[in-house]
């Protein structure tokens, strides 16, 4: 009976291609490997706008197989740069044709991220105010997870600009306990290469906001980013072997910690 109402559901939504019944597979499996949702959860969505997050959105917003019963609150946080009018219009109105309960808020936290006082680590001091924000939101909300549309690929690169820049060997992890387990941040695209998030975005045509950070294109992730790509020519297999490196640790043959 549950898969003949998803399968009703999917067709009257018009989520029933194969690209949409692959990313809908991997999300499921990834919620469910990481136990992500329970029965009865609140979500709080990130939606900045970009691919990842209309996907994420879209992607939750439709029949579950074998995800338990949950509700979500879909946020934008405006980081304040020009042009942000349009864009915000354009982002509310698809939230209201979706009849979606969301939270939209204009702020100047990404114009005082990169105010002339803090020129070295705007994204640093950018993504700290942001979240305190979304954290604030959520208690407002009565969200006791926090959904980040960050994939596999965000999970490759961030291991290594902690590893160049942070001095340490950590990454993004799918299911995140904070605040003493008050609150969780998951991550349901884990599974999922940006590659094929991006090209569902085009099949449902939605309404992709364009990134107006003025160092989104010289960020330490981009420099990653195109490491990554230039390391491939090489070796196409070299993003999964880092994935899969991760989860096959061998601290014997790790460096013990001798600092004070």
């Amino acid at each position: 009976m549950s898969r003949l109402l998803y399968k009703m559901n999917s067709t009257k939504t018009g989520k029933d291609t194969k690209l949409f019944l692959h990313l809908k597979k991997w999300l499921e499996k990834a919620v469910l490997d990481y136990d992500m949702i329970q029965e009865g959860d609140r979500l709080l969505i990130g939606v900045s706008g970009g691919a990842d997050s209309m996907v994420l959105l879209d992607l939750l917003d439709s029949p579950m197989l074998f995800i338990p019963r949950f509700s979500f609150v879909a946020v934008n946080i405006d980081m304040g740069f020009e042009p942000t009018y349009r864009k915000y219009e354009k982002l509310e109105k698809y939230f209201q044709k979706n009849h979606y309960h969301y939270v939209m808020e204009k702020t100047d936290i990404g114009v005082l991220s990169h105010s002339d006082f803090n020129r070295k680590n705007p994204c640093f001091l950018c993504s700290r105010l942001r979240r305190k924000r979304i954290f604030e939101i959520a208690d407002a909300e009565g969200c006791n997870k926090i959904a980040f549309a960050h994939h596999r690929d965000d999970i490759i690169e961030t291991l290594l600009i902690n590893m160049f820049y942070g001095r340490e060997i950590s990454t993004m992890v799918p299911n995140q306990s904070i605040f003493g387990g008050k609150l969780h941040i998951i991550r349901p695209l884990a599974y999922l290469k940006q590659e094929v998030i991006k090209k569902y975005s085009k099949e449902r045509r939605l309404p992709i906001l364009k990134n107006d950070c003025p160092t989104s294109k010289t960020s330490k992730r981009i420099y990653i980013k195109n490491l990554l790509k230039k390391l491939e020519r090489d070796n196409k297999e070299i993003r999964d072997n880092i994935y899969k490196a991760m989860s096959h640790v061998k601290p014997d043959y790790l460096l013990p910690n001798k600092e004070k």
